[in-house]
């Protein structure tokens, strides 16, 4: 006698179910994917994927986002370029955001005013700075982040910090309001603004000053040439620790001779001590031993507290 296969319907897997859920509620020019990799979206090229990966088209199906995982009770992070990030070989459970459509990327000059979207490019943000002769921002042409990113860390460099430039923000509660706020009447802290760690940052007007294009390229270019001579080119994070009142962090972990010191295919960068770069083959586990390894050395011959200035997200394995 011939027995006749039963063929049973394979359940859904949830991240293809929530998906599938949130493409009902926002506009085709939305992306919406389902097990996204985020290595590939991280500067130090690490990590698991996303649930979900959402690419709003409009502050519309911003909102409607949020809605969605507040009624769904789905996590969210918000992800700019993946500087200043690691993620966790588990990935994400929940919806990683990325502004990153042109509507969140728009650069517009005004005077010597300068209205940038979230996901703008801190590169081309100094570089339209330039072209219209408007000093104030060349600091950010080597940051690899967006505006938004930036401004939630209040991201430095060259002696500058974003919000030394800032005069307005304007940004997302996450229940989906819209709110504009004079920089004056925000807080921030050296590597932070607390603020976006419950909003969400849409656009900023930031504040220049008219100067003769030849001066500001002058000056791009020697942070640029200062950058390329004391950084590793090699995939990272960024710094990896914020620096302690007494003394930079890279300089600490220098005179430690912890150059070079590595786990698995992560390593602190020969270039700087306060880079761990990616060799091709780290997992996030490798990175944050090595960080938890570098605290410990540290704290033991110094007696310093070092705290990680990049963010940590997602799921172990």
């Amino acid at each position: 006698m011939t027995e006749t296969a039963t063929i049973t319907d394979c359940p859904m897997p949830k991240s293809e179910h929530l998906a599938d859920e949130l493409k009902q509620r926002v506009s085709p020019a939305t992306t919406v994917r389902a097990n996204e990799p985020l290595a590939r979206r991280t500067t130090l090229r690490v990590g698991g994927p996303a649930d979900v990966f959402v690419e709003p088209a409009s502050e519309e199906d911003l909102a409607a986002v949020l809605r969605f995982c507040a009624e769904s009770g789905e996590k969210f992070f918000v992800l700019g370029r993946g500087s200043n990030l690691i993620v966790r070989d588990g990935g994400f459970r929940g919806v990683v955001i990325s502004l990153a459509h042109a509507h969140f990327s728009r650069i517009e000059t005004a005077g010597d005013r300068l209205l940038c979207g979230a996901g703008a490019k801190l590169r081309d943000v100094a570089h339209a700075a330039k072209r219209q002769g408007l000093s104030g921002v060349e600091f950010l042409e080597g940051i690899p982040g967006s505006v938004g990113g930036a401004l939630r860390m209040n991201a430095g460099a060259m002696g500058g910090a974003t919000f030394d430039a800032v005069e307005s923000v304007r940004f997302m509660a996450h229940n989906g309001t819209v709110l504009d706020r004079p920089a004056r009447e925000v807080p921030v802290e050296y590597r932070c603004c607390p603020l976006f760690k419950t909003h969400i940052a849409l656009e900023v007007l930031f504040r220049c000053a008219q100067a003769p294009r030849e001066e500001i390229e002058a000056r791009m270019n020697a942070f640029s040439q200062k950058r390329w001579a004391t950084q590793p080119a090699a995939s990272s994070a960024g710094c990896m620790f914020k620096n302690p009142a007494a003394i930079p962090a890279g300089k600490l972990v220098e005179e430690l001779g912890l150059k070079g010191t590595r786990v698995g295919g992560a390593m602190v960068s020969h270039e700087h001590g306060n880079f761990i770069v990616n060799d091709g083959k780290a997992t996030a586990r490798n990175v944050l031993e090595l960080i938890a390894l570098l605290k410990e050395r540290v704290r033991a011959a110094r007696g310093v507290e070092l705290h990680a200035e990049v963010e940590i997200i997602g799921d172990e394995i």
